[in-house]
């Protein structure tokens, strides 16, 4: 093996923790979480959307999880069960997603001013992730690779985040699974070309990290999403730590508000088919004046909350 491919697989395998776990390494470092099983329930929002005589789901997710997370509650069940066709953003588990992913983040782009290149540097050590394995990605990659490593720190794993989970689920009963974006659509909302919007995408992922805030906002988001509790999560920005002025507001608009007209078309495009969708987008997707629950209603469909299972 030469010295270049195993750079690139070093850093593919950086790529790779977006889906799957990091590796703690010494006692400081973000513990393991916990693998003891959850007990099965329903989380999260899920709304039934009904137009022209038909039925199909909204389900608000969360990337990350712990364990039994994303084994889905009786509600979730019953509604994939009734469901042909299952909808995400995107399959996390496609290798051509996979490979627009490395072949962005791997793409050169201009260095970091040197204060936010330490500042990103003291936050991959305290990660305890491997700096020779991240160097060669674009650095706002770096900073989200270290913000799902800090994760475990509020017990939280993409391992059970909804996402995969639900894309073996449609494989394994052979459902259609369906892509509502394209990876390289969400590659241009998080890695920026820009030295400037790279730099202030970094410093807005590290902030919240520098502050010991953002364990406490994945905790409270991940327990709001639980209990499916929408008020919470529509006031995100007022308690997440990661909103200190216009330009973050604006980037958190334009990471969820502008994708869900794209998104909702999509779902009723495949609703127009004749198909019966679940369709599984992130639970922030779900609030604000672009909510993807009233931009369906927009587009016809009379939506209703689903309650638990008793």
């Amino acid at each position: 093996m030469n010295a270049l491919t195993r750079w690139r697989r070093r850093a593919a395998a950086a790529v790779a923790a977006l889906w799957f776990g990091l590796p703690a390494l010494a006692q400081d470092c973000p513990p393991p979480v916990d693998a003891a099983p959850a007990a099965v329930a329903d989380r999260g929002p899920l709304w039934a959307i009904e137009r022209d005589g038909r039925r199909s789901w909204l389900y608000g997710t969360l990337h990350l999880g712990r364990p039994g997370w994303a084994t889905p509650g009786p509600r979730t069940a019953a509604a994939l069960a009734a469901s042909d066709v299952v909808a995400l953003e995107l399959d996390p588990e496609d290798p051509a997603v996979q490979r627009v992913l490395l072949a962005e983040a791997l793409r050169p782009v201009a260095p970091l001013a040197p204060e936010l290149a330490t500042r990103l540097a003291r936050a991959v050590r305290g990660a305890c992730l491997d700096p020779a394995a991240l160097a060669a990605l674009h650095p706002a990659m770096q900073a989200i690779v270290v913000t799902l490593a800090e994760a475990r720190r509020a017990g939280l794993d993409t391992a059970w985040g909804q996402e995969a989970a639900l894309a073996r689920a449609a494989r394994g009963s052979g459902r259609p699974l369906v892509a509502l974006e394209t990876a390289e659509l969400q590659v241009a909302v998080l890695l920026p070309r820009e030295p400037e919007a790279i730099a202030a995408a970094v410093d807005r992922t590290l902030a919240p990290l520098e502050s010991g805030q953002a364990t406490a906002a994945l905790q409270r988001l991940a327990g709001a999403w639980e209990r499916a509790d929408l008020a919470t999560i529509a006031d995100y920005e007022s308690w997440c730590g990661c909103v200190a002025d216009a330009g973050d507001h604006e980037a958190l608009r334009e990471l969820n508000d502008e994708r869900n007209p794209a998104l909702a078309d999509g779902i009723a495009a495949l609703h127009a088919q004749g198909h019966s969708v679940f369709a599984a987008v992130g639970a922030l997707h779900m609030t604000g004046p672009q909510a993807l629950p009233r931009l369906l209603e927009a587009r016809g469909f009379v939506v209703r909350p689903v309650s638990p299972a008793p």
